[in-house]
Parts: structure tokens; sequence; C-alpha cells
């Protein structure tokens, strides 16, 4: 399977998109998803601040909510365009050999 990373990584690069900012500003509660979206963002360009900011917009249990939310779906999405099961993606992922 190709290197699910490489191909991602090829696709963008840091700065390549605008900073996802939170609802909050436009006078909306931030919801789960925003805060999980822009918190794996922070976390994928190793910027902690922008993390802990991201962190701060919902509870620990609704950013965990989204941030697993976001890998099921990212699983599924990868392995349906590699034309693969979402364990072998999961795994590759990981870095742990195939199962």
């Amino acid at each position: 399977m190709i290197r699910v990373f490489d191909r991602l990584r090829r696709r963008s690069g840091p700065g390549d998109e605008p900073p996802i900012r939170p609802a909050q500003r436009q006078g909306k509660q931030p919801n789960l998803f925003e805060a999980a979206a822009a918190y794996i963002v922070a976390c994928a360009e190793n910027d902690p601040d922008r993390g802990a900011e991201a962190a701060r917009w919902v509870s620990p249990e609704a950013l965990s909510f989204g941030v697993n939310e976001l890998a099921c779906r990212a699983v599924v999405a990868l392995a349906r365009e590699h034309g693969t099961s979402p364990q072998a993606v999961a795994r590759t992922l990981l870095g742990l050999p195939d199962a």
C-alpha cells in the first residue's frame, strides 16, 4: 500500500490552508468538530499553542469525541481512496506491521 502520510504531505504543506478559527469570533459558540479539526491540525503542524487554544473551545469530553470522529472519518476515506481496508490504513498510519 502507498505510504498514506507521504501522499498527504505531497498534497499540502504547513501554511497551505488558513488556520481554522473558532466560530466564537463570529458570535457563535464553537462546535466540537471545529475544535477537533483545529486541534488535530495544530498537532500535525507541531503548534502546541494553537492546540491548547482549540482545546479550550469545548469540554475535554467533547474534544475527545470530535477527535475520535475525525480519525474514523479519515481512516474510512483513506481506505476508500486506496481500495483497502480501514484496518490496513489504521495500522499503516500507526506504523504497525500488517495483521
